[in-house]
């Protein structure tokens, strides 16, 4: 089974939460979270916006640290950018979310946004969980060498019960 590939979604991905990050008044409503574990850190972004009202919190734990941290929306918003510039991305699926020990060698990054455009008719939302790769033959490698390669999404769009692409 081959898996499917992220690096585009990432990109469209990347670039609303820049939206969400410079401009935020484009939006009528959202509400991030992005959980990300890099070499054994863990840094996490979110920010919501409802009734015209921002409120933001950014922190991470160091490797070996049992505390969290509260760290700048640029360290945050930096660390989740490097991120988000890999070369490849799995994503995982529902089963996996609850079974699958993700390795620290490979940094991956739970995100869940659901936002509103001013003048849109309705929101929209995703849950995902992706790991990333630095290009799609070390994705590949990776998928081969995981016992359970239906924890990792093949078709695309995914629309699982607590992991789905927008809708």
């Amino acid at each position: 089974m081959t898996p499917a590939f992220y690096a585009d979604y990432i990109a469209d991905l990347q670039s609303l939460l820049g939206q969400v990050d410079v401009s935020a008044d484009d939006l009528q409503t959202f509400d991030v979270h992005i959980e990300l574990a890099a070499a054994g850190s863990l840094i996490v972004y979110e920010s919501k916006r409802r009734k015209g009202l921002t409120d933001s919190l950014f922190y991470g734990r160091p490797k070996g640290s049992a505390s969290n941290q509260k760290i700048s929306k640029e360290t945050a918003f930096n660390a989740v950018s490097r991120f988000f510039s890999l070369g490849q991305f799995l994503a995982l699926t529902d089963k996996a979310s609850d079974t699958l020990r993700l390795s620290d060698e490979f940094p991956h990054c739970a995100v869940r946004i659901s936002y509103r455009r001013k003048g849109s008719p309705k929101a929209q939302s995703m849950v995902m969980i992706f790991i990333g790769f630095n290009d799609e033959a070390d994705a590949l490698a990776y998928a081969k060498s995981i016992d359970s390669p239906e924890m990792l999404i093949a078709d695309r769009p995914y629309n699982g019960k607590r992991i789905y692409e927008w809708k």
